[in-house]
C-alpha cells in the first residue's frame, strides 16, 4: 500500500483546515443532502464529505459506512487531496498504490472510488474531499463526473459558510 502523500505545505494547510472549525462537529443536513444525492444519482453504495486532519480522514457527512474516521496514511481521499482534478480508481485491486489497502482487501472491500479536492477558498488550501465508493469495479460518465463536480462544488460552498 502506498500511503497518502503529505503535502509540503502541510502546516498552512492545517491551519486553513482549524480557522474553519468544522472537525468533530455534528452532522448537518446541508452536507449529509449532498451525500444522498450521490447514492442516489451515481448508484453507488458509499458517499463522504472527508476532511482531513494531520493524521485522520475524518467523516463530516457519510452514508453507507458505519465508522465516522479512518487512518489518513491509508486512505484514499488523502490522494484525492491532492489531485487537481477528479482522483479516480476504476479497479483498486489493478492498482498498486492501493491492492494491499485494508479498505480494499477487507471491508467494505473497496473496488472504485472517485474523489474531488475542497478547498478553503481564502487560501485556496486543501482541506478535504467530497467521494464516492462502490464494492465494484466501475467507470464514471462524463455526465456522473459532471454530477460529481457539481456535488463537490455545492460541498465547499457549504465549508466555507
Amino acid at each position: 500500500m502506498q500511503r497518502a502523500p503529505i503535502p509540503a505545505d502541510e502546516n498552512k494547510r492545517l491551519e486553513a483546515l482549524h480557522r474553519l472549525a468544522i472537525l468533530d462537529t455534528k452532522p448537518e443536513e446541508r452536507f449529509d443532502v449532498l451525500t444522498r444525492e450521490a447514492v442516489e444519482k451515481l448508484h453507488v453504495p458509499i458517499s463522504m464529505v472527508t476532511i482531513l486532519d494531520s493524521n485522520r480522514e475524518w467523516f463530516k457527512s457519510c452514508v453507507g459506512f458505519d465508522k465516522k474516521e479512518g487512518d489518513r496514511a491509508a486512505s484514499f481521499c488523502g490522494h484525492a487531496l491532492l489531485a487537481t482534478h477528479i482522483f479516480m480508481v476504476e479497479d483498486t485491486l489493478l492498482d498498486p498504490r492501493f491492492a494491499d489497502n485494508p479498505m480494499v482487501v477487507g471491508s467494505p472491500f473497496i473496488r472504485f472510488y472517485a474523489g474531488i479536492a475542497l478547498f478553503d477558498r481564502p487560501t485556496h488550501q486543501p482541506i478535504g474531499v467530497f467521494c464516492v465508493k462502490d464494492t465494484k469495479p466501475r467507470k464514471l460518465t462524463p455526465q456522473e463526473i459532471a454530477t460529481m463536480l457539481d456535488l463537490a462544488e455545492r460541498a465547499e460552498e457549504e465549508l466555507n459558510k
